[in-house]
């Protein structure tokens, strides 16, 4: 049997869009999607964020679905910086299926990232945040303490404080920080995260 060799071959310059290849998803962005998309979540950031954005002026902005969707990517899979992020989300045609983008479309580039991350206040990430939790619990999709008192849901933050990374123990908002500090801030406070 004689030995394989690698061939080298020209690319075809044109290739029709049913002969791209497609990714059957990874099953967890798929859940996490059907979740999300079931109880309005584009909805809800878009209206919640809608004071960060300048309306019709200007070159369209990063929706805010698709942005907060970006930063659970970055924290479900360890990613410390918007470039890593970035990078992951044109890489993957799973990541690209769970932000809706279209073969056809780039991904956000860190820059983009950056920017609409400073312009959306802290508190409003928190809240998008514990609104996320919130749904993912009533979905059965969180493992771990159970976040009742005397039969009361806790409110958002505070079960933002009991939610960590499953590889480093950090929280949602040390994780910010951590984007904070990438982005050159130093010691950033509660206002620079949103702001930095």
């Amino acid at each position: 049997m004689a030995i394989g060799k690698r061939k080298r071959r020209q690319e075809a310059m044109w290739i029709t869009t049913s002969d791209l290849p497609k990714s059957p998803g990874h099953p967890f962005y798929q859940r996490l999607n059907t979740v999300l998309e079931e109880s309005g979540f584009d909805r809800f950031t878009e209206a919640r964020c809608e004071p960060f954005y300048a309306g019709d002026v200007g070159r369209p902005g990063l929706p805010p679905g698709r942005y907060f969707r970006l930063l659970l990517i970055g924290y479900f899979e360890g990613i410390d910086s918007e470039r890593g992020v970035a990078w992951r989300a044109s890489d993957s045609l799973a990541i690209r299926s769970f932000l809706g983008l279209g073969l056809d479309e780039r991904a956000p580039d860190h820059s983009t990232i950056s920017r609409t991350r400073r312009l959306i206040d802290v508190e409003t990430h928190a809240e998008v945040f514990g609104w996320i939790l919130e749904r993912l619990a009533g979905a059965g999709l969180l493992k771990g303490k159970t976040l009742l008192v005397d039969g009361t849901n806790l409110e958002a933050n505070a079960a933002m404080r009991s939610i960590v990374r499953r590889d480093t123990g950090e929280a949602y908002e040390e994780y910010l920080k951590g984007l904070a500090k990438a982005s050159g801030i130093r010691t950033p406070t509660r206002a620079a995260l949103g702001a930095a």
